[in-house]
């Protein structure tokens, strides 16, 4: 099962932890796999290529872990995106766990930051 970590602090969103194979099926068939991945890089590439803003990102493929954490002190107009983007991402994922809940679980920590020593 994959399970995804939303990490809140200080009434943000500040990063969120992916962990684990969803088990769906094989490697290279595993639709929730592709899904989740797509997702997830998507909201990276977002942060970090599109805004340039430097989010330590920690990617494990073998283990199936990848973690990102937004800095603070963003300007407004980039933490409004971010905020944006990572609520997309957890509202896309809780929907998705709805249709595959023993593949993908979707959780909120609040007051937790993401670990970059996954």
């Amino acid at each position: 099962m994959t399970t995804v970590t939303f990490h809140r602090a200080h009434g943000r969103l500040c990063g969120f932890a992916a962990e684990g194979h969803s088990g769906y099926a094989p490697a290279g068939d595993d639709i929730v796999c592709a899904a989740i991945s797509a997702a997830v890089g998507l909201v990276e590439c977002t942060v970090n290529q599109v805004l340039g803003l430097a989010a330590p990102v920690t990617a494990r493929q073998r283990e199936g872990c990848l973690t990102l954490c937004l800095p603070g002190g963003l300007e407004p107009a980039h933490e409004a995106t971010c905020q944006a983007l990572l609520t997309g991402l957890m509202v896309y994922l809780e929907a998705l766990a709805g249709e595959y809940p023993k593949h993908l679980a979707v959780r909120l920590e609040p007051g937790a930051q993401p670990s970059h020593s996954l």
